[in-house]
């Protein structure tokens, strides 16, 4: 086992007052692979080698784009964890909706929010929709693997019980609850597993996709994104704990399809039409010839 090190989900916590503003991990992880992503791809747009024709955008059209990113990801982000995941509850207490600062955001749902707002930035602009996707693809990982980092300070979104001796000793009363377990209990650490395959692994591919001609085709890095993303998520929620609210008695593993042996979790159930639609842009661009 590994004992869960001592670190706040607070940064730093100023007092005005009667009022605590806190810098948290999460927001910073959102911060940094906003700021990162944007960076790296401002260096994309001036670089039309890599395009094999010119890049899609001019590099100072990013930061605009930046802009739309994140109302996509904090709307649909929001939207997406209280449709999928908790939809009596909020709509039932509509006011709690723009409770953001309070946690329950769904990358699911985030993921469509940015989709829907680089198609309506592209289509005001008049930019290449599928070429822009393949720019975003490769710098999505970056947020990815800063956001899982944060839930594991969180100490949130943690795995099964296991004996592995890597197993992670998380704080709290629900994570310590496991059944048929004396003592201390210690889960799989599934918010790093995320990380390594949907952030480091997943950039990397990204990354020799690129070096390797993969932007001359276009949307061949968005399909490797949406199913890479998809099968790392799929894989992992065989070692994370289903949302509480999908766990009962007699489905112990909260599955939303199936039985409560075998069956698949909301979060495989949401990657399942990402990995279909990812392996169709994949195929299309693969039976095309690359840009010149």
């Amino acid at each position: 086992m590994i004992p869960f090190p001592e670190i706040s989900p607070e940064i730093f916590t100023i007092q005005l007052g009667g009022l605590s503003l806190s810098l948290r991990w999460y927001a910073l992880a959102y911060l940094a692979g906003l700021l990162l992503g944007w960076r790296i791809m401002v260096r994309m747009m001036r670089g039309s080698v890599i395009w094999g024709d010119r890049a899609p955008m001019s590099g100072e059209a990013v930061d605009d784009l930046l802009t739309w990113v994140i109302l996509g990801v904090i709307l649909g982000g929001r939207l997406g964890f209280v449709f999928f995941y908790e939809p009596a509850y909020y709509l039932s207490n509509p006011a709690e909706i723009v409770k953001v600062w309070e946690g329950g955001m769904s990358f699911h749902g985030g993921f469509a929010g940015v989709i829907v707002a680089a198609w309506l930035f592209c289509r005001a602009r008049g930019l290449p929709a599928l070429r822009l996707a393949d720019a975003m693809a490769v710098v999505a990982p970056i947020g990815l693997f800063f956001g899982r980092i944060a839930n594991f300070i969180n100490a949130e979104l943690w795995g099964r019980p296991t004996d592995l001796p890597w197993g992670v000793i998380f704080p709290g009363e629900a994570a310590q609850n496991c059944p048929g377990i004396e003592g201390l209990c210690a889960r799989h650490p599934s918010q790093l597993y995320e990380a390594g395959l949907e952030g480091l692994a997943l950039g990397l591919i990204l990354w020799a996709c690129v070096r390797s001609g993969g932007l001359r085709r276009p949307g061949l890095a968005f399909g490797i994104f949406l199913s890479g993303y998809a099968l790392a998520r799929i894989f992992v929620e065989l070692f994370r704990v289903a949302d509480q609210q999908f766990i009962t008695p007699d489905n112990p593993l909260g599955h939303v399809i199936g039985g409560p042996v075998i069956g698949l979790t909301m979060g495989q159930v949401l990657s399942l039409p990402m990995l279909l639609v990812g392996l169709f842009f994949i195929i299309r661009a693969w039976r095309r010839d690359p840009v010149a």
